[in-house]
């Protein structure tokens, strides 16, 4: 399992190496391959659990779209994502086992962590790179 992960997160900065990280469908893809890893679905469960994990991400992609037009302060769009994480947990719970259900906020969390850690580094690199070529 962790050999999987391992070489997910070493795919997944390729992407970002590249540059392809902007393009939203290539990070869904690999989210949607980190969480099929981390929660090891079986059939069953993958069939009723993808249907309710795409009408979630939609819904917190509305909140977020939303803010941008409206300039919502950040508590306020943090707390209707909460609303949503409730209320999908209990949605999920009907496809999954509560553990998985908490491995699954877990690992999303997880998902982007890696994710800003990885653009952090690249900034700084590009930064460094900069410096370099100035003191040339």
């Amino acid at each position: 399992m962790k050999k999987n992960v391992l070489i997910l997160l070493i795919t997944l900065t390729g992407f970002i190496t590249t540059g392809l990280a902007q393009d939203g469908e290539r990070l869904q893809a690999l989210k949607i391959a980190y969480l099929t890893k981390k929660l090891d679905l079986s059939p069953e469960e993958a069939q009723r659990f993808w249907p309710i994990y795409n009408q979630y991400t939609t819904d917190i992609r509305t909140i977020r779209q939303e803010q941008k037009q409206k300039n919502g302060t950040e508590i306020e769009v943090e707390e209707k994502i909460l609303n949503v994480r409730k209320k999908y947990s209990s949605e999920l719970t009907k496809a999954l086992s509560p553990d998985k259900v908490n491995t699954f906020f877990r690992s999303e969390k997880e998902f982007g962590n890696i994710i800003q850690r990885e653009l952090q580094e690249r900034r700084m690199e590009r930064q460094m790179n900069k410096k370099d070529l100035r003191g040339q």
